[in-house]
């Protein structure tokens, strides 16, 4: 926009600005966020920080909002991290090591909150990859 503007002569020092803001504005809107996963441990890098909560020591897991709903994981050591549930249904590895770190949260009593809807995910994932398997002819 910035260049259709220089060109039809209509830019300014104010409007430069104003350009600049709104694709700034958009950045930080659009930035994708990166999610990773290890063996007890998932991060999720933003634009500016890295958020990291151990899985094998979850506290709870809430849904946040409604029409863009967000996972919220918490662990006992204060981590938190805020994802979107289509993460873990698009990448069943991930979401079966999120899945592995809740078992052992579970087993050792941390887990207080949202085992329920981790186990929703979870057989959200499960039929889903079962209609991948039916649909191939895999199974």
């Amino acid at each position: 926009m910035l260049l259709i503007d220089g060109c039809s002569g209509g830019l300014t020092p104010a409007r430069a600005a104003l350009w600049a803001g709104v694709a700034a504005v958009l950045l930080l809107v659009l930035w994708p966020v990166r999610v990773t996963a290890g063996p007890g441990w998932l991060a999720v890098r933003g634009l500016l920080r890295t958020r990291r909560v151990r899985t094998d020591a979850l506290a709870g897991a809430w849904r946040v909002g409604n029409v863009s709903a967000a996972l919220v994981l918490k662990d006992v050591y204060g981590g938190r991290v805020e994802l979107a549930p289509e993460i873990l249904l698009t990448n069943p590895l991930v979401w079966h090591l999120v899945d592995a770190g809740a078992r052992r949260s579970r087993e050792r009593g941390t887990l207080r909150t949202g085992g329920a809807l981790l186990d929703r995910i979870g057989r959200l994932i499960d039929a889903q990859a079962g209609m991948i398997l039916r649909t191939s002819g895999l199974r």
